[in-house]
């Protein structure tokens, strides 16, 4: 079972590393992983994605919530969340399928971003299927290279009180 974690973790250098050390030193995989900046300048979220049962997502949780510069962990899948996965394509596209690829990019209301004589960029956001179904139509084309951000997560109408933020680094200071 896919098991979607978000980890509130310090903006500090190494975290990433520690994080990565912690997973690869107990066996855990990684199936996707995306950090990035949140509203709060001295916070960063990671959305992991691990593959187990409940026992192995508790474990991992567990761990991570060990690491000093991780405020907080929270098991997104549990509830209900919007996902989305952010993927650019290098697609073959000749003068005779490049009307086909770009009819597929609209139902998928994907976007052609960049243009050559022989191959097209094409963005696409949505769930993990939505980008997984298109990769599938546009193999017959070709796939020249393919990148995804990884999967990024959040759950649904979970409004936080104003300085719950601050309150979370407090938890984090006391930590250290």
């Amino acid at each position: 079972m896919r098991h979607v974690l978000s980890a509130l973790v310090q903006n500090v250098p190494g975290v990433l590393a520690h994080v990565a050390g912690m997973f690869a030193s107990r066996g855990y995989n990684i199936d996707s992983l995306a950090v990035g900046a949140t509203e709060d300048p001295s916070l960063s979220r990671m959305t992991f994605v691990v593959v187990g049962d409940d026992n192995v997502l508790e474990q991992v949780r567990k761990q991570l919530e060990k690491i000093v510069t991780v405020v907080h962990v929270d098991d997104v899948s549990s509830q209900e969340f919007v996902e989305r996965d952010l993927m650019l394509i290098k697609v073959r596209a000749s003068a005779e399928n490049r009307a086909q690829i770009h009819e597929l990019c609209n139902i998928f209301r994907g976007k052609v971003v960049d243009v050559a004589p022989d191959q097209v960029i094409v963005e696409i956001s949505g769930q993990e299927k939505k980008v997984e179904s298109f990769i599938d139509l546009m193999r017959p084309f070709g796939i020249v290279e393919l990148v995804r951000t990884g999967r990024i997560a959040m759950v649904r109408g979970v409004v936080r009180p104003a300085g719950e933020a601050s309150s979370l680094r407090k938890v984090a200071g006391a930590k250290a």
